[in-house]
């Protein structure tokens, strides 16, 4: 059996008839659909902000971040800012693609996903993971060379900000909203990554990896979550924020199963990289099994959250699945 099918059966298994019922296999199909056919419309909308975004920078430097944010990764951040303006609107629970290229809420997707683009460039340079590999090509210090890349990384930080505080469509105190978000969510971020650098005297126990990473992976897939919803009743912020606190956790475990299980051609970066380092990983610190165990268990909280949303949640549900049986 597949790392990836026992994963899927130790999951089923452990949620009961109630919620195997709501993930049931006929909805996986279409959400897998949608989700490919998002990337590909958010790709457009990327390559369309591009120009402006990057209007003055210097030719070299644009490149890099052109390279560093275009054609590649899951796009799960942006893709939870669309779904979290989508809850409960309309009967469908996912938006209509053709529809997506009038959302107001491309500029809070876009600038979600710069932030994220600079957090990779910095992870990967030699003071921080050391990789030459990421989403299946050389990384940006490599392809181009370090200063390059801190620089195209700094960049991307101050340019998402700006491409918020501009959003045509959208009202005053909806781009604070974002602003808002977006940086507390940047900077817990950083600040989980200063504790993921900082050598431990002891093996974290399992609270410490947890407070770790629930700032620097689950802090910005919270913002961007609830930069979606900032026009939501209270009642759905709070199912969404609830929801989303143990997705970003099983999020990172998952990452962590991958790195001990994955191959670079699979995952498109370096696998094995938290055991070669002696870094604190679910894995080095639980064991495999553990790690599982535990993944499904946060996965588990996170749909328990979603119950007063009724089949308005159905979307995030499938997210839920995504996050425990993706294999990259």
């Amino acid at each position: 059996m597949s790392n990836t099918a026992k994963d899927t059966t130790e999951f089923t298994t452990r949620l009961g008839a109630e919620f195997s019922a709501a993930l049931n296999a006929e909805f996986m199909p279409e959400f897998s659909a949608w989700h490919s056919a998002f990337k590909a419309v958010f790709e457009a909308q990327l390559a369309a902000h591009l120009p402006r975004i990057l209007a003055g920078a210097p030719a070299r430097l644009a490149e890099a971040i052109s390279y560093a944010v275009q054609q590649g990764g899951k796009r799960i951040r942006p893709m939870l800012v669309l779904l979290g303006g989508q809850v409960g609107q309309g009967a469908s629970c996912l938006p209509e693609l053709s529809a997506l290229n009038h959302s107001s809420l491309w500029p809070a997707a876009i600038a979600v996903e710069l932030i994220h683009g600079y957090s990779l460039i910095h992870d990967d340079l030699p003071s921080m993971d050391n990789d030459d590999l990421r989403r299946g090509k050389p990384t940006v210090h490599r392809a181009f060379d370090e200063a390059t890349a801190i620089l195209a990384g700094d960049a991307l930080q101050s340019l998402a900000f700006s491409l918020l505080s501009t959003a045509p469509n959208a009202t005053d105190a909806t781009r604070l909203a974002w602003v808002r978000l977006l940086s507390i969510g940047a900077n817990r971020m950083v600040f989980g990554q200063h504790l993921d650098t900082t050598p431990h005297a002891h093996p974290p126990t399992t609270a410490e990896l947890s407070q770790m990473h629930e700032l620097k992976t689950g802090a910005l897939l919270h913002a961007a979550l609830m930069m979606g919803a900032v026009a939501q009743p209270p009642v759905v912020q709070e199912a969404l924020s609830a929801f989303i606190a143990p997705l970003g956790l099983a999020f990172q475990i998952q990452d962590d199963i991958l790195d001990a299980t994955g191959s670079a051609e699979q995952l498109g970066k370096t696998p094995g990289k938290d055991a070669a380092y002696h870094k604190a990983s679910y894995v080095t610190v639980l064991g495999l099994d553990a790690a599982r165990g535990h993944l499904s268990t946060l996965i588990t909280e996170a749909l328990h959250a979603l119950a007063p949303l009724g089949q308005a949640g159905d979307a995030l549900r499938a997210c839920a699945q995504f996050v425990l049986t993706r294999d990259h």
